[in-house]
């Protein structure tokens, strides 16, 4: 019998929303056990400083419940070859918003050279925690709302 296919992906996770239900059932579906990484606010602070609207805890039991999710744990660092030595996944998921970025661009070749395939999912158009936070800080019509 062959061992699962795991696949791992990471997020803030932040003001939960469509895209992030559209990444994790698609992350979901490309193997046999989903392992989900939500950074702890040591993290998002380190290079998004004032922007977490949700506590890590709150965050964490969150995704802790969506039935695609496997495995959740904590992320600690940003470090996708780190986490693939813990853990040896075998496909790393990712939206494609990160395509092209320099730091995807180097685990890419980083993670081919250990066997792992990175896939990019679409990312859910229209929806993102920073929009939320825009659209609720301003009182603006929801994104349904606009059209």
């Amino acid at each position: 019998m062959a061992a699962p296919l795991v696949v791992y992906t990471a997020g803030v996770f932040d003001m939960f929303h469509i895209g992030h239900l559209n990444l994790l059932r698609s992350a979901r579906g490309m193997g046999d056990r989903l392992i989900v990484a939500v950074s702890t606010d040591e993290v998002v602070e380190s290079y998004k400083p004032g922007q977490l609207v949700m506590p890590y805890s709150h965050r964490f039991e969150i995704v802790s419940a969506i039935r695609y999710v496997d495995v959740c744990i904590p992320q600690k660092n940003r470090d996708k070859m780190d986490a693939w030595r813990k853990l040896k996944f075998d496909i790393l998921a990712i939206g494609d918003d990160w395509f092209g970025r320099p730091d995807y661009v180097a685990y890419e070749a980083e993670l081919a050279a250990v066997g792992v395939k990175v896939v990019y999912i679409p990312y859910t158009d229209r929806v993102s925690s920073t929009c939320l936070k825009a659209i609720v800080g301003s009182g603006a019509p929801g994104a349904d709302e606009r059209g």
